[in-house]
């Protein structure tokens, strides 16, 4: 186990580096800071030229990898680090000065176990790309197809699992410090980090995301996903078919080539809507970096580290809140809020559904382009807090793809209405989801499995009330001993924390 001192000497140097960044300036000037913190804020500037604007992206760059990573995730989460925070962390873009190539081809070879002139033609040594976790080359096969080749860099994972650590701790800190601390799930937004970062770290694992997804779109014949090579492709080796299509982040190439703009961003909307709710396993990093146009107007996509997973009730819970918003039926919305659990029972229903309208009713009819993202989303924040909605990690992943999908289709089609666009598949799914014959057929389904179960059931009652002379149940098992510190260490860990990536911006939520 990592010593505390060891955490608080890596939060103090990344704390350093964010005060140079101004990304502490927002903590120090918040008058809800408690005086210890707010002085050793103070003292992590000292001596540095702190922009007038907080650089949170330039800052977490100049970090590490790791800390890329995280703010990547940090900006999923507008109501953990504040909205400008959030807006300000999606520049990163994994944009780092590549490996060299001989490093590359030790790691193929290391990899494959062999010269990867047995696998590849050619592989062009300049990489195409280099981010915080790989890199990638373009290459032939040996039997002359164009791929794309990622390769893991050299010790990323043990970089990672130390950064980890430190975020682990420090979040376990900052929620034993006050009740809105713990509502906003701190540790469990590291955790999702965590997680995701194993699932990117694993090569196999991403192309397993992306075999799923290509089989989930049959449907979408506008959405590619490219191919999987699975012999070129390891736990630290992905080898996927070559998108030779433009950007959506290259607007004057597309309208040179003659693309349907408008098109463009209707078949974005339509495939993530697919995915997200008809699926319920969507591409969480759908970035202009990360989309292709190619010719016929159809959309490819690619790096599929990042996904989401949504079960089949949540998601009849978002149809029907998406489109309840779209008809303006807020009453509805509200209620699915309470059936799910997202709102405290003791609140009122009404009540919340009047909060709904304040919200939705002003960006009902606008085009995105008249949209104020930022406003509708500080307000949506603020009915969380009011009602004392727990944070659900899931639905706030979903929720920044959204944003950006958006951010995609009104760089495409600035006219586009996300309404009018999403309601014809919003309402064809809510109508054989949750017609009379899928009711009756959950129904039967759900009889099933609860006939199913009761041998097991049985079983369990059985092992935990044994007949006389019977053996005693299995003692519960211990929690977890989560590390503490007190006194004036406690609150600089937590000044440093909030300083460094973990945090940054908690903080700045609580003002």
């Amino acid at each position: 186990m990592t010593a505390p001192v060891v955490h608080v000497a890596r939060l103090l140097k990344w704390g350093r580096i964010l005060a140079r960044h101004g990304a502490l300036t927002g903590i120090e000037r918040d008058p809800s800071t408690p005086a210890a913190i707010r002085r050793l804020v103070r003292l992590a500037r000292v001596g540095a030229r702190v922009p007038k604007v907080p650089r949170y992206a330039d800052a977490f760059q100049a970090i590490g990898p790791a800390a890329i990573k995280l703010g990547q995730t940090l900006a999923t989460r507008p109501d953990l680090v504040g909205e400008d925070a959030a807006h300000d962390l999606m520049r990163l873009q994994d944009d780092l000065p590549p490996v060299p190539y001989a490093t590359i081809h030790a790691a193929l070879q290391a990899s494959f176990g062999r010269d990867p002139a047995a696998l590849f033609a050619r592989i062009d040594e300049t990489p195409v790309g280099a981010a915080s976790i790989a890199q990638v080359h373009r290459a032939v096969t040996t039997d002359g197809r164009d791929v794309a080749i990622k390769v893991l860099r050299p010790h990323v994972e043990e970089e990672f699992a130390r950064a980890i650590d430190t975020y682990q701790w420090a979040a376990a800190q900052l929620e034993a410090l006050s009740p809105e601390a713990r509502r906003l799930r701190p540790r469990l937004t590291v955790e999702n980090f965590r997680r995701w970062t194993l699932r990117e770290l694993n090569f196999r694992r991403e192309a397993a995301s992306a075999s799923e997804l290509a089989e989930s779109m049959t449907a979408e014949p506008d959405f590619v996903v490219p191919a999987v090579d699975w012999q070129r492709s390891t736990a630290k080796v992905l080898t996927i078919a070559w998108i030779d299509g433009i950007k959506l982040a290259d607007r004057p190439a597309l309208v040179a080539a003659g693309f349907d703009m408008p098109r463009l961003a209707r078949t974005l909307i339509q495939a993530f809507l697919r995915q997200a709710i008809a699926e319920g396993f969507f591409h969480a990093d759908l970035h202009q970096g990360n989309l292709f146009a190619l010719p016929g107007d159809k959309i490819a996509a690619i790096d599929f580290g990042i996904m989401g997973r949504i079960d089949r009730r949540a998601r009849v819970w978002l149809a029907e809140i998406l489109y309840g918003l779209i008809t303006g039926n807020y009453k509805r919305v509200a209620e699915i809020h309470f059936e799910a659990g997202y709102v405290p029972s003791h609140h009122n229903v009404s009540e919340f559904a009047t909060a709904l309208r304040a919200v939705g009713e002003p960006m009902r009819g606008l085009a995105v382009k008249d949209m104020s993202i930022g406003t509708m989303l500080d307000s949506l924040f603020s009915i969380t807090r009011d009602f004392d909605m727990v944070t659900q990690p899931h639905l706030l992943l979903l929720q920044k793809t959204m944003v950006m999908v958006e951010g995609v289709a009104t760089s495409l089609d600035p006219d586009i209405n996300l309404w009018d666009a999403a309601a014809p598949f919003v309402r064809e799914w809510i109508r054989t989801e949750l017609g009379p014959e899928a009711a009756l057929a959950d129904r039967l389904i759900a009889d099933v499995k609860t006939l199913a179960g009761l041998p097991e059931l049985v079983r369990r009652i059985e092992a935990r009330y044994p007949a006389p002379g019977g053996e005693p149940p299995a003692p519960p098992l211990a929690d977890i001993e989560i590390v503490r510190i007190g006194g004036g260490w406690r609150y600089a860990a937590v000044a440093v924390l909030t300083a460094a990536a973990s945090v940054v911006a908690t903080l700045l939520a609580l003002r």
